[in-house]
């Protein structure tokens, strides 16, 4: 099975990395020479994705084409080259035309009746305030009064989504699958920087019982309303007890999934080819177990540690995983010994959340030791 991952930054960090571990080949393509994904896979190309002829040439003997790009262009043409030659493209266009605007996703969520957080000019201060397109943290402001919003936003329009802003823990969970059947595989509990950029995805979840059994009720609801086919990650807040939705995203996620992986066994990217491709490969675990996984970012200056959200991540140069990384299970990471400047995604398993914590802390330690870190 050779799959081509499309994007070698984030989301192309986390179809490659597991693709790998559903034992395919992988190819990464991007238009720049060097990015993060390049060192996850067997081999790399540097070309343009908005070119039909280089995407034939490029695509030649593939058996899946994944997305991990938010170009529209770029995947308006990876459609049309994957229906010309027949490979099969993990990608549902119309629901992601949705996804992709939270404007529109939200338009959604009134439709259905899903929960979420109060929108301008009705809401109260103070307001979160995200551009329509894009992902991750990239352009969020937060405002405490109709001063600052105004000052900062003249006028408020419909390139961005302004809401209340509510405090919480944040949750995530994929729903996956076509009409009539999808999988949920498992709720993750999702931490944040300062700039609202996750941090660290933990897993089992924290939530309660019948909370989960609402998130899953609220995502299936989310999913056959877009009549989704393939893969749709689902964000919610718990506030004041009630759960929000903050947002959806119609294509695979980045976090999220590996942190599954490593709790549950099960690999969403090898589920996409499951849906998608001509040769499904369905050797996926009989029984979900739940071990306790951390899954977060490091970054090392000399002399100092710092915990961040993924950000850190796109602007490293080519990743390599690493098993048993001064003693967390495996290392996603550009370091390399002598290096006195890397980031590294951490991951970390053990039989339950407390172990782990136990197990994570002294990941922690020892690298504080190791690199004489602050």
């Amino acid at each position: 099975m050779l799959a081509a991952v499309a994007g070698g930054n984030l989301q192309g960090v986390e179809a490659a990395y597991l693709a790998q571990k559903a034992g395919w080949d992988v190819l990464v393509m991007d238009r720049k020479p060097k990015v993060p994904a390049a060192g996850l896979c067997r081999s790399f190309a540097q070309l343009d994705m908005t070119s039909e002829k280089d995407l034939a040439r490029a695509l030649n003997g593939v058996d899946l084409v994944i997305p991990a790009l938010e170009n529209d262009a770029a995947l308006a043409c990876l459609d049309r080259v994957t229906r010309k030659n027949g490979i099969p493209f993990a990608f549902d266009p119309a629901a992601y035309a949705i996804s992709s605007s939270k404007i529109k996703s939200e338009q959604l969520f009134k439709q259905t009746g899903a929960p979420a957080p109060g929108g301008w000019p009705t809401c109260k201060f103070p307001v979160i305030v995200k551009p329509d397109k894009g992902s991750g943290s990239l352009g969020v402001k937060i405002f405490n009064d109709k001063t600052e919003l105004q000052d900062n936003l003249k006028p408020p329009n419909d390139e961005w989504l302004i809401q209340e802003f509510i405090p919480g823990p944040s949750y995530s969970l994929e729903v996956i699958g076509a009409r009539g059947s999808y999988t949920m595989p498992q709720v993750t509990d999702l931490s944040m920087d300062a700039q609202y950029d996750c941090k660290r995805v933990t897993a089992p979840s924290n939530l309660a019982g019948a909370s989960i059994s609402e998130f899953k009720r609220l995502a299936l609801a989310l999913a056959n309303a877009l009549s989704l086919k393939g893969i749709m990650d689902v964000e919610v807040i718990l506030h004041e007890g009630e759960l929000r939705v903050i947002e959806i995203d119609a294509r695979l996620p980045s976090q999220t999934p590996t942190a599954v992986y490593w709790s549950t066994g099960l690999n969403m990217v090898r589920l996409l080819g499951d849906i998608f491709s001509n040769r499904p490969d369905r050797n996926q675990p009989d029984s979900i177990r739940e071990h306790g996984v951390i899954y977060e970012h490091v970054n090392v200056t000399p002399n100092q540690m710092e915990i961040a959200g993924e950000h850190i991540m796109s602007g490293a140069d080519a990743l390599h995983i690493v098993p048993d990384f001064f003693g967390a299970d495996e290392a996603i990471t550009n370091y390399a010994a002598g290096r006195d400047a890397w980031a590294a995604t951490l991951i970390v398993a053990e039989k339950n959340i407390e172990t782990a914590w136990e197990k994570r802390n002294s990941v922690i330690a020892e690298l504080k030791k190791e690199f004489n870190l602050n």
